[in-house]
């Protein structure tokens, strides 16, 4: 079971490691397939009560509080993404010779389930910049009159998207590097890894083992490895991965593109990687204007998902209307409002300094609102990098003290509020300094570079309470 195809669960002794997004559904399908399956949480409250009742009714054993020990039997566990490689169930299945997959591996074997014809899939991975890239990624395949779904990590089930009654032609895959630990035998069409900057080191133990899971993506990519010209960790990646014959390098850049490449030119999207003749020619792809918003980092993302739908024979028509149709989600550097003259921008969805870095650039005078949780991030290249657009900062959160001496370290002359206070009520008076210290033509930019729950529900709450509080500003 460790390596080919399983054609025949009936009667596998499965263990599903974990309850909720990746861990129910995949319980439901093992179970259906005949497999005798068995799942392990942690948690013992009332929700994974009433999940494991759902479980139970259909013939599912499950084991509540105990999400340790490996059940008598197993053959195969299929793992929750986000269990560290470290739990005492992944040693002892070590230990018993017993292979770990993932939910993405489960579905990768499945795909070809009772004959069905496999959709390709175009995957997407990278620190930041995955959801908008595969979305932007499905709405050009969408515009070339293609079958296809975002799925993955996006929070669409992988499982429902092989084993569902629709078929489709291919398919966008965002890919967690969680996700991609637990998937060796995935082999793309074509993948990109959109940047690299550290996070979830806690999980993966270090940046060389976070860059080599993401790295996994382009593992038996059989047309094109996408990868960031602007930052050569990925193209290293590239370098290092076990391709098919055949298989193409293919880079996207902010300038103009060297062949085999896809870049900007006066204000225009081009391809020179997917046209004949690439020394010479150029294909015309859309208007940076097309890309909503046309910040630069957004860009990067168009030309990311212009080149996996490129790689899959695309026409440059589709790429133009696909992008021109793609809306993005809320809390990605929305605009909220203009004030006296003043842009309110909500990217609560900056969670990390990298995130923030980019949205930081896409603005010439700024007043920052930032903070909340670091998860041991350090904010020095941030602030130094950024100084120079910062009218003046506020901070909000628990960890706004290693961003305050950031700024007294890199930016000793920007203008600093500390708002002393954790409750969510902060962020009204946070806005409300922003505009103090806002002159017209200053963007407020919520880019928080932390995460929010020591304050919020989530960064979806925190960027509807920015809003709100813009929304206050002229009552």
């Amino acid at each position: 079971m460790g390596s080919g195809q399983v054609t025949d669960w009936q009667g596998k002794n499965v263990t599903v490691a974990g309850l909720g997004v990746s861990g129910i559904p995949a319980a439901k399908v093992l179970h259906g397939l005949g497999a005798k399956v068995t799942v392990v949480n942690d948690g013992d409250d009332a929700r994974a009560r009433g999940q494991a009742a759902e479980l139970e009714a259909l013939g599912v054993t499950v084991r509540l509080g105990d999400g340790a020990t490996l059940p008598e039997g197993t053959e195969l566990i299929v793992t929750a993404p986000g269990w560290k490689p470290d739990k005492p169930l992944f040693t002892a299945a070590h230990e018993a010779g017993v292979p770990v997959w993932g939910d993405v591996e489960l579905a990768w074997r499945l795909r070809e389930l009772d004959g069905r014809k496999a959709a390709p899939w175009l995957c997407v991975t990278g620190t930041n910049g995955k959801t908008t890239t595969t979305q932007m990624l499905a709405s050009i395949l969408k515009a070339a009159g293609l079958r296809t779904a975002a799925v993955g990590n996006i929070g669409v089930s992988l499982l429902d998207a092989v084993l569902g009654d629709e078929p489709y032609d291919v398919l966008a895959v965002e890919l967690s590097s969680y996700q991609l630990h637990w998937a060796p035998s995935l082999r793309a069409h074509s993948a990109t890894v959109l940047n690299l900057a550290p996070d979830h080191l806690d999980w993966h133990g270090s940046m060389e083992a976070y860059a080599k899971d993401k790295g996994r993506v382009y593992e038996g990519n059989q047309v094109a490895c996408v990868y960031n010209v602007a930052d050569k960790a990925t193209e290293d990646l590239v370098r290092e991965a076990d391709v098919e014959e055949g298989c193409r390098a293919v880079g996207f850049t902010l300038g103009a593109p060297a062949p085999s490449q896809l870049g900007v030119v006066d204000g225009i999207l081009v391809d020179r990687a997917f046209v004949e003749n690439r020394q010479q020619n150029a294909q015309e792809l859309a208007e940076v204007s097309d890309v909503d918003p046309p910040a630069p980092h957004n860009i990067a993302n168009a030309l990311a998902a212009a080149a996996l739908a490129r790689a899959f024979g695309v026409p440059a028509k589709a790429v133009r209307d696909g992008l021109r149709a793609f809306t993005p989600d809320a809390h990605r550097i929305a605009h909220v409002a203009d004030v006296d003259g003043v842009a309110y921008i909500d990217d609560s969805k900056a969670t990390n300094t990298h995130a923030a870095q980019a949205s930081l650039a896409a603005y010439e005078s700024i007043v920052w609102i930032a903070g909340g949780l670091a998860k041991g991030a350090t904010f020095d290249e941030l602030v130094a990098k950024s100084a120079k657009r910062l009218r003046a900062a506020v901070l909000i959160g628990a960890d706004r003290a290693l961003i305050r001496e950031a700024l007294a370290r890199h930016a000793p002359e920007v203008p600093v509020v500390d708002l002393d206070r954790t409750d969510t009520g902060a962020m009204l008076a946070a806005v409300q300094e922003a505009r103090r210290l806002a002159v017209e033509g200053d963007t407020v930019l919520l880019a928080p570079a932390c995460a929010s729950m020591d304050m919020f529900v989530n960064y979806n709450q925190r960027g509807d309470m920015f809003a709100q509080a813009v929304g206050e500003l002229g009552t």
